[in-house]
């Protein structure tokens, strides 16, 4: 495996500097965020990291010498929207960006490309069905051509009133996972497995790993703590923020060690990326460089490097 993380917690340092940040702190690899250039709605969205409308042959070769200069490799492309949106003018250009994306990915050699399936969060999963059967084949088969996997995370995307009750996101419990593939059982379409969302959902983040080990694309690495004070005082129907925070790696309830046994045990030997979303290191650039410093000390010991 090797330690990566997730390059939205640096939002306006260059390229350059994130791959900096990567070989100084001792990551392996690192997660590019790939969102169309502009302002956007929510917390770590609207990252632009590469331009994927505009990566040319030139742009190309510059990163894939960045990478061997700073000896991180690039663990995947990430664009994390919602192409189910019930407004399908406002899905037009995030379903094009996608396949902007991909090719974006397959350019660079990555052939990874972490997003959402997307969810009418006013509707029912099998509400949602028909959408998700509209959309999602022709972004598989374009991924198939490209070479590209696709890794779905599984964030129900529910921390607001504005994404309540549904949340904007299908693919979160392992139900859904086997619903998914059942329906699209195409072998470049798989998960960007993040645990710290199957914790706060009740779900051991652990079992779900054999059933699905063969459709690991991607890990993502957080940790969440649930205060099971204020769960007994809202019960689980509340918004999942009433009683949950997001937290880096160690200062939550996922035990690490386990965890990447577990990973190793099904055989995943891909990017492992820390996702920053600590509120407590949100204060300054310096306490973000510390979030990944301090994650990847509290990480290291348990991912197997095979850089």
């Amino acid at each position: 495996m090797q330690l990566g993380y997730v390059s939205a917690i640096l939002p306006d340092a260059s390229l350059d500097d994130v791959f900096a940040a990567a070989a100084d702190h001792g990551y392996d690899c690192v997660e590019l965020m790939c969102w169309p250039t502009g302002s956007a709605d929510r917390r770590y969205a609207g990252v632009t990291h590469i331009d994927a409308a505009r990566l040319d042959d030139a742009a190309a070769a510059r990163i894939r010498d960045l990478t061997e200069r700073t000896g991180v490799s690039i663990a995947g492309l990430g664009y994390y929207p919602n192409p189910l949106d019930p407004d399908k003018q406002a899905a037009a250009p995030i379903i094009e960006h996608m396949h902007r994306v991909i090719d974006a990915s397959a350019k660079l050699g990555v052939n990874i490309f972490n997003t959402f399936v997307g969810r009418d969060w006013q509707r029912s999963i099998d509400d949602n069905w028909p959408r998700f059967r509209e959309v999602w084949p022709a972004i598989v088969e374009h991924a198939e051509q490209a070479g590209v996997k696709i890794g779905l995370e599984n964030c129900p995307m529910l921390f607001s009133q504005d994404e309540w009750p549904g949340g904007k996101n299908l693919a979160t419990t392992p139900a859904v996972w086997r619903r998914i593939f059942n329906d699209l059982p195409s072998p470049n379409l798989g998960l960007n497995y993040d645990p710290s969302h199957l914790v706060w959902q009740m779900i051991d983040p652990i079992q779900p790993l054999h059933e699905f080990a063969e459709r690991l694309v991607h890990v993502h690495a957080k940790d969440t703590y649930v205060d099971h004070a204020k769960l007994n005082d809202v019960g689980i129907l509340a918004l999942p923020t009433d009683y949950h925070d997001a937290k880096l790696p160690g200062r939550g309830d996922l035990d690490w060690a386990a965890f990447c046994q577990a990973l190793r045990t099904v055989g995943y030997a891909g990017p492992v990326c820390v996702e920053v979303e600590d509120r407590d290191y949100e204060g300054s650039l310096e306490a973000r460089h510390n979030a990944l410093r301090e994650s990847a000390e509290h990480l290291r010991p348990f991912i197997e490097n095979t850089k």
